[in-house]
């Protein structure tokens, strides 16, 4: 169903998108497939609403973001058993998948009584200067499918606690996730709309909200490929844009770590979610002298991770999302092989039916192989050498990507190098898990622009307004 202007309705045309299960292939259901019309619709009940919604007060805003979260909590295990059966990760990863989501909910619940304005120091004594932060306006959000649930939230909750209202477009294999969440912001009884779903074929929904002038702000997360042409195309109604792009994270283990915090670390950044994050691990620099020990305490522990339906216990890892994806994490293991590298563990398909790769661990990997340039998303850990910090920092440093990256060493000397010059958003210093909704998440270089989560967040959604008011003289 599509939810627009506070109602849920079928698309005009009838047409449905059937959804399968990427651990059986099986139909799990259709939802209404919407377009041109529909996503005009919704951008006109937005509009409307968004004239009412800008002069509610931050306090009371955050009232209603704060029922949502109730209302999702009462419903986590529902929403993330939708979310294992749509996108396959295992149901423990998606009931927390749907904690995080809540807690961005929570979070700018707060923060919506916070959107605070400046004085600033006039120049003139007969002056007053101050800067107003305003909602920009109308919202357009674009959300991917390896985290249905929690993309739409850390997108749509900082909008509508800023003021803007919102028409979101998630992605066309995942929809039923963003049904189930748009069920807590209708029983949480936001005004009519205020947030608008429409599903369908991401280039006409996608061309209507950029062409739209009614839709001042942008947000997706996505391939860096989709982000560059949603950008050219917003560029005719010069929209206020942030984009969270491709990764190609590097992790780096020097001579001094802890090999076993190092390994779990890879294990957390390179396997959840089978991989397809924008943040998983890509290429794992190890310094030579520890590589053997460290490829040979990796392998075993990969070893061990089950692989199998997200619906059953003890699935440490699901399958892929589609087909496709799995022909493009064997074409790159393939490569790899055939470039000198050598498999410690996995490397084939696996499972009767159903989107399946073992979980996989190359030695020897080197810069002539896709898999060092091309971002893999998928179970596949490549493990490549160097003898200095000055060199894995060079190597680190990719030429497109920057949005995450992660590093292991006990000298707190180099720690601090290391923070300057890796060229990434994030940084995880012996840390794999360094998201939280007060913090800023997004990347530089060709992996993005604008920041999601913390006071960044919200800021991506108001503008600045600075007003001079110069005092009359009085007449005597």
């Amino acid at each position: 169903m599509l939810y627009i202007n506070g109602e849920w309705k079928k698309s005009n045309s009838g047409e449905t998108i059937d959804i399968f299960n990427p651990a059986t292939g099986e139909l799990i259901s259709s939802v209404a497939s919407g377009g041109k019309t529909e996503t005009e619709e919704a951008i006109y009940a937005a509009e409307g609403a968004f004239k009412k919604w800008r002069k509610v007060p931050g306090p009371k805003r955050g009232k209603y973001l704060k029922k949502v979260a109730s209302i999702m909590k009462s419903k986590v295990n529902e929403i993330a058993e939708t979310i294992t059966m749509e996108m396959g990760k295992p149901l423990a990863d998606a009931k927390g998948e749907v904690l995080g989501a809540i807690a961005y909910v929570e979070w700018y619940g707060e923060e919506a009584s916070r959107v605070y304005g400046d004085i600033l120091p006039a120049s003139h004594p007969d002056k007053q200067l101050t800067v107003h932060r305003q909602p920009v306006g109308v919202t357009a959000a674009i959300t991917p499918w390896n985290f249905p649930a929690s993309m739409i939230t850390r997108k749509i909750a900082p909008a509508i606690a800023a003021g803007c209202t919102v028409v979101l477009k998630p992605a066309p294999s995942t929809p039923l996730s963003a049904i189930k969440v748009f069920e807590c912001f209708h029983e949480a009884e936001l005004p009519a709309g205020v947030v608008n779903l429409v599903i369908g074929p991401a280039e006409e929904i996608g061309d209507v909200m950029t062409e739209s002038p009614v839709v001042r702000k942008l947000t997706f997360t996505g391939s860096t490929a989709v982000g560059k042409l949603l950008l050219k195309k917003s560029a005719a109604t010069v929209k206020k844009v942030s984009m969270e792009l491709g990764g190609h994270a590097p992790f780096l283990v020097f001579e001094d770590a802890d090999i076993d915090t190092a390994v779990t670390g890879v294990l957390l950044t390179k396997f959840k979610n089978a991989g397809q994050t924008c943040i998983s691990t890509n290429r794992i620099y190890v310094h030579e002298s520890i590589a053997e020990s460290f490829g040979q305490k990796l392998s075993e522990k990969v070893s061990e991770l089950r692989v199998g339906n997200g619906m059953e216990k003890g699935t440490d890892v699901g399958p892929l999302i589609t087909p496709e994806a799995v022909n493009k994490v064997e074409s790159h293991v393939k490569d790899a092989v055939a470039n000198e590298g050598k498999i410690l563990c996995g490397g084939n398909r696996t499972g009767e039916k159903g989107n399946f790769f073992e979980p996989t661990v190359i030695n020897f990997a080197n810069e002539k192989m896709k898999i060092s340039k091309e971002e893999t998303f998928g179970p596949v850990a490549p493990i490549f050498t160097f003898t200095d910090e000055e060199e894995v920092i060079n190597l680190a440093n990719h030429d497109s990507y920057g949005l995450a990256a992660y590093c292991f060493t006990n000298d707190l000397g180099r720690s601090n190098r290391l923070i300057q010059d890796l060229e990434y958003g994030i940084v995880g210093v012996n840390d794999p898990a360094p998201i939280v909704p007060q913090a800023p998440f997004g990347g530089v270089k060709e992996s993005g622009m604008g920041k999601e989560g913390g006071r960044s967040g919200i800021l991506e959604y108001l503008e600045e307004k600075f007003v001079s008011v110069a005092s009359l003289k009085r007449e005597e």
